[in-house]
């Protein structure tokens, strides 16, 4: 398989990947914008809910670029080696959760999110990159104690894939490309996903569940 024509596909394969998993209790976890067109029908073929994942990197004070944890609105993780006040933490955790809450009520509503313990959690997005938000969201969702964690993308360099089958359950990958740049490089479709779009597809979801 060359290139993939556009997330729906994707998100066909995929599921067809992932059917061992229908009926269990799990959740679909979309990574958004871009992971949830193509979580939306991993989530119907399973039988799941879909939730999206909101989460932030925490950045260094004298470097905001510079991770030195990460938040969502249920955990924090936090690199221990770095030295760095408890004050600065606590203060950016929960500058960053507020925001976070206004995001996820822009997606989700007044919906609760799933609680993730003793589920199987299936992470899902467009493809990886640097891997950066997929590592945060992995060591949040972790925090909650699900029974596994699947991470479920269309495209992904060889790096990434030895670096998440390490940390998680399952990895499941439909195209390891040898020379790899950008996701959109394997998709014939890439367009922009909006706000708009994920709020219908994920409203369509739960009016189906």
């Amino acid at each position: 398989m060359e290139n993939i024509r556009n997330r729906e596909e994707a998100a066909l394969m995929l599921a067809d990947r992932l059917e061992k998993y229908q009926g269990q209790k799990g959740v679909v976890l979309a990574i958004p914008r871009g992971g949830v067109p193509v979580a939306a029908p991993i989530a119907r073929r399973l039988g799941m809910p879909l939730e999206v994942t909101v989460s932030k990197k925490i950045g260094h004070p004298a470097n905001p670029e510079y991770a030195i944890g990460a938040v969502s609105l249920e955990a924090v993780a936090v690199d221990e080696r770095i030295n760095v006040p408890q004050e600065y933490i606590k203060a950016e955790v929960e500058r960053i959760q507020e925001s976070l809450r206004k995001k996820h009520r822009l997606f989700m509503g007044n919906r609760q999110p799933v609680n993730l313990k003793d589920r199987v959690v299936i992470i899902v997005d467009d493809g990886i990159a640097t891997g950066k938000t997929l590592l945060s969201t992995i060591n949040l969702v972790k925090k909650q104690q699900p029974s596994k964690i699947v991470v479920a993308v269309p495209v992904a360099p060889y790096a990434a894939i030895e670096q998440f089958s390490a940390i998680v359950d399952e990895v499941v990958c439909l195209l390891v490309p040898p020379y790899f740049q950008a996701v959109g490089q394997f998709y014939q479709e890439f367009t922009q996903v909006s706000d708009e779009e994920v709020i219908g597809l994920l409203q369509e979801q739960e009016s189906g569940e």
